[in-house]
């Protein structure tokens, strides 16, 4: 390996890129939603619970693409504010079915256009040719690269 670290270009990295290209992502999202105090993960796991209410904590985080053991916390911080109630499942015990408040419902609501529009500044440099073949490409790269992930891909 010698000296090769050094004429090394991150600008020529795929990894380097999807990571300088979801911390934009998220550097928008934050300017976008900044009043009302959401995480992206925050946003995608209330959303998935607002269009299935009564889901399991495994599920959804399946269904976001996230870590189970990890994805408790995020519902903690929504539950704390307010914005989810979780109630035990009568079938199971053990598990606990996750549902949104008037809260939650009136924050979805309030934050997908905010969600819309950080996705059109994301991508506002690119022609839509351009954007369809970006879209069309990661989704190519995750697909191939699903067994790899400890989250698996999502439709």
């Amino acid at each position: 390996m010698s000296q090769q670290w050094k004429s090394l270009d991150p600008r020529t990295l795929p990894g380097h890129l999807a990571r300088r290209l979801q911390q934009l992502a998220v550097a928008l999202f934050s300017e976008e939603v900044a009043e009302l105090a959401l995480t992206p993960v925050q946003y995608s796991a209330l959303h998935a619970i607002c269009q299935q209410p009564g889901i399991d904590q495994k599920t959804l985080a399946q269904s976001i693409s996230y870590d189970a053991a990890t994805i408790g916390g995020v519902i903690d911080r929504l539950e704390a504010r307010g914005l989810v109630l979780r109630n035990m499942s009568p079938q199971d015990r053990r598990v606990r079915l996750i549902s949104p408040t008037d809260e939650g419902l009136r924050i979805l609501k309030a934050v997908i256009p905010r969600v819309l529009t950080t996705q059109e500044r994301l991508v506002e440099p690119l022609s839509a040719a351009e954007r369809k073949e970006l879209m069309r490409l990661m989704v190519l790269i995750i697909e191939a690269q699903a067994e790899l992930s400890s989250t698996p891909a999502r439709d």
